[in-house]
């Protein structure tokens, strides 16, 4: 049986994906987060919106937050970018990450995967909306979880 989202990666593999969050963020006014839940059933794009909603994610100034949602035992993911980072991006942006990210996912390698992805995701940020000296950090940079 495999782990709970909360035990799905270790303390060490946590504090990787939390580095890549705060080291992305170090060069942008973007805001990334990652949601991790054990299970879901439906459309994970219809999901990943949800969460991005319940995080208040839309709410940032530049509407320049970028969400990684995982849903571990079901083998789903998804990357949701606001309107603002999206209008910036190439068209493919968010596909050509997650297929990068899905071949890392079938390597059980879930920690590079993400790191990876939020990396990249962090370099578009910096192009299009680079740090300024009064940025505040808008949003946690904790990872959240779900059931």
């Amino acid at each position: 049986m495999s782990p709970s989202a909360k035990r799905f990666f270790s303390k060490e593999e946590q504090e990787q994906i939390l580095n890549a969050i705060l080291n992305a963020e170090m060069d942008t006014s973007g805001e990334i987060r990652v949601h991790i839940e054990t299970v879901f059933k439906g459309n994970v794009l219809d999901r990943a919106a949800f969460i991005f909603k319940k995080l208040k994610m839309h709410r940032t100034e530049l509407r320049n937050g970028v969400l990684f949602y995982l849903a571990v035992k079901s083998h789903k993911f998804a990357i949701i970018g606001d309107v603002g980072i999206n209008k910036e991006v190439p068209e493919n942006f968010w596909h050509d990450i997650k297929e990068k990210m899905t071949e890392y996912f079938k390597e059980n390698k879930f920690t590079e995967g993400l790191v990876y992805g939020i990396t990249e995701t962090g370099k578009h940020l910096k192009k299009h909306f680079p740090h300024h000296l009064d940025d505040i950090n808008e949003l946690p940079d904790d990872i959240s979880f779900g059931k």
